[in-house]
C-alpha cells in the first residue's frame, strides 16, 4: 500500500508542475493586466507596483520566483487586495466551498444509492425506469441552468426557499446543494444500479436466496459491498468536480466561497490568486484521487496486487 501511495505522490508532482506553468503563462497572453482599471493610473505609481509584484522582469523569472515561493508554502500577495494574502482568502473562502460540497454530495449518495439500488432490485419495471429516465435528464441539464429553474420555481412562484446568501436565512443551503448535487446524484444512480445487477447476478447471491436468507440481508449484507464498488471509484473525481464545479453555483447564488474569489480574480486579472487557487483546487483534486484509489483497494484487496504489478 505504501508503494501504491509513493507512486501515485512521485506521479502528481510533474503534474502540479506542468498545471502551474501553463496556468501562469496562459494568464499572461490574456489581454490586459492586474492594474489596468476604467481610471488611468500614472506612469510613476504603475511602475512602482509593477516593480512591488516583480512584473517588469522576464516572464520566465517571474515564473521561477513564483514557484520558489510556492515551495515554500507563500502563494504571494493579492493583487486586488493588498492587505491580504492569497492563502488567506483561500482559507476564508475554502470552508464555505467545502461545506456546499459536502452538502452536495450527501444529496448525491443520498439519492443516488436509493435510487440505483432500488431500480437494481426491480429491474425493466416502472422502479428501474422512471429514475433511470430522471438521472439521465439529470446529467444532461447542465448546473447553471438548473439553479435558475430552482431559484424561479421554490424562491420566485412559491416563496418556499431563499435564493442566495450562505448561513444568513435559515434554508438558504437546499438550492445550491441540490443544484450542485443533481448532475452527480445521476451518475451515482446510474453506477451503483449497474454495479448492483452484476453482484445480483452473481453465484452466490442465488446460492443465499436458495437458503432462503431475506431479500434485505442479501442487499445490505452481501450486494452492497461489491455493488457500490464503481460509486466509491467515482467519489474522487466527483468530490473534485463538487469542489472546482462550485464556482458557477456561488456565483449563482452570492455564496462567499472560493469558487466566487476565483472568478473575480479572473476579471480582475489578479495573476496570484488565480495561481494560488488553481494550485491549491489541483492539489486537492489529487488528494481526492488517492483517497478514492486506496478505499477502492480496501474493498477490493484483489486490486492491490493488480495495481502493484503495474
Amino acid at each position: 500500500m505504501f508503494q501504491i501511495i509513493l507512486k501515485r505522490i512521485l506521479i502528481a508532482i510533474p503534474v502540479l508542475l506542468c498545471v502551474a506553468a501553463i496556468t501562469f503563462f496562459l494568464i499572461r497572453l490574456a489581454p490586459g493586466g492586474p492594474f489596468d482599471s476604467e481610471k488611468v493610473v500614472p506612469p510613476e505609481i504603475l511602475k512602482n507596483l509593477n516593480e512591488r509584484y516583480n512584473l517588469n522582469a522576464p516572464v520566465h523569472i517571474q515564473f521561477f520566483d513564483y514557484m520558489k515561493n510556492v515551495v515554500q508554502g507563500d502563494f504571494g500577495p493579492s493583487f486586488r487586495h493588498p492587505n491580504r494574502s492569497v492563502s488567506e482568502m483561500i482559507f476564508i473562502g475554502l470552508p464555505v466551498t467545502f461545506e456546499l460540497g459536502c452538502y452536495a454530495l450527501l444529496v448525491a449518495l443520498g439519492v443516488g444509492i436509493t435510487a440505483g439500488v432500488t431500480a437494481s432490485l426491480r429491474p425493466n419495471t416502472i422502479f428501474d425506469y422512471l429514475p433511470m429516465s430522471i438521472s439521465m435528464v439529470g446529467i444532461c441539464m447542465p448546473n447553471f441552468l438548473l439553479g435558475p429553474l430552482l431559484i424561479l420555481i421554490f424562491g420566485i412562484w412559491f416563496e418556499w426557499l431563499p435564493v442566495s446568501g450562505w448561513g444568513e436565512i435559515p434554508g438558504d443551503k437546499i438550492l445550491p446543494a441540490i443544484t450542485l448535487g443533481s448532475a452527480y446524484t445521476a451518475y451515482v444512480a446510474r453506477l451503483s444500479r449497474g454495479g448492483m445487477l452484476e453482484i445480483l447476478s452473481q453465484d452466490f447471491i442465488r446460492t443465499a436466496r436458495a437458503k432462503g436468507v431475506p431479500e434485505y440481508r442479501i442487499v445490505i449484507q452481501h450486494a452492497l459491498k461489491g455493488g457500490l464498488l464503481p460509486v466509491v471509484s467515482f467519489l474522487g473525481p466527483a468530490a473534485a468536480w463538487l469542489l472546482t464545479g462550485s464556482f458557477v453555483i456561488e456565483t449563482i447564488f452570492q455564496i462567499p466561497g472560493l469558487g466566487r474569489f476565483f472568478i473575480q480574480a479572473a476579471f480582475n486579472r489578479d495573476y496570484t490568486m488565480i495561481m494560488g487557487t488553481t494550485i491549491f483546487l489541483s492539489t486537492l483534486i489529487i488528494l481526492f484521487n488517492l483517497l478514492s484509489d486506496i478505499l477502492t483497494i480496501f474493498l477490493n484487496p484483489k486490486l492491490k496486487y493488480d495495481i502493484s504489478q503495474d
